[in-house]
């Protein structure tokens, strides 16, 4: 017999979805020096930094993502070198497309970019980044810490949280992502990691309810 997979109670997935929303930035998109795609398990930042290349919304793709322990067998040969190859699928030019192999986290992703887009003599005055749906806001919030000079939008799949974790495959783990990323939120600023971000009180109960509720495999060590 398989595992059997947690029931999601109706409570849970309006907590889950009260945090989704916060995550999503929202931005008015337009054209910006650069998109940057952010490594992962998600092949949908690949094809949505495509997407957004060929709006024309920015000349040059830098993706940026070495490996981690959840991405390796899915990427064998490193996080950005297979989100290239998608997006070269996808019709993006290989002369569009810079590789940054190293960054093992955002803090990362951003300095190696703007040390490649510095080295490659690209000028840069805003950034389009490009990230997972839940991963916008702490994104955001990261690449204005790193990279204060430059103006920052974000931008993800769109998809709504059901969609998301239909396709995921396990409800529970997407919840307690959501659930480790706004913990971040509010933490990294008191670590310099990221610029302060108000919380507002609805989305911070929802947090503490699925928190205490078991959704804490994603949760910062205490």
């Amino acid at each position: 017999m398989g595992v059997r997979r947690r029931e999601i109670s109706g409570r849970e997935w309006r907590d889950a979805g009260l945090i989704w929303d916060f995550h999503l930035m929202r931005h008015a998109l337009r054209p910006c020096s650069v998109a940057v795609g952010l490594g992962s398990h998600d092949l949908g930042v690949a094809e949505q930094t495509a997407r957004l290349f060929r709006r024309g919304l920015a000349p040059v793709v830098v993706f940026t993502g070495g490996n981690s322990p959840t991405t390796r067998e899915r990427f064998p040969r490193g996080e950005a070198v297979h989100y290239r190859e998608r997006a070269l699928e996808l019709g993006v030019p290989e002369a569009a497309v810079l590789v940054e192999p190293r960054a093992a986290n955002t803090g990362q992703n951003a300095v190696f970019a703007r040390e490649m887009l510095v080295a490659a003599g690209v000028g840069v005055e805003s950034v389009l980044v490009v990230c997972k749906p839940y991963e916008e806001r702490r994104s955001y919030a990261t690449f204005r810490k790193v990279w204060p000079e430059v103006e920052v939008l974000c931008s993800s799949e769109p998809v709504g949280l059901r969609e998301y974790a239909d396709g995921i495959g396990d409800a529970k783990k997407v919840i307690d992502m959501l659930v480790g990323t706004l913990q971040r939120v509010m933490e990294y600023p008191a670590r310099g990691f990221t610029v302060v971000q108000d919380v507002p009180s609805d989305v911070a109960d929802a947090f503490e309810r699925l928190a205490g509720g078991g959704f804490d495999s994603r949760l910062l060590p205490r």
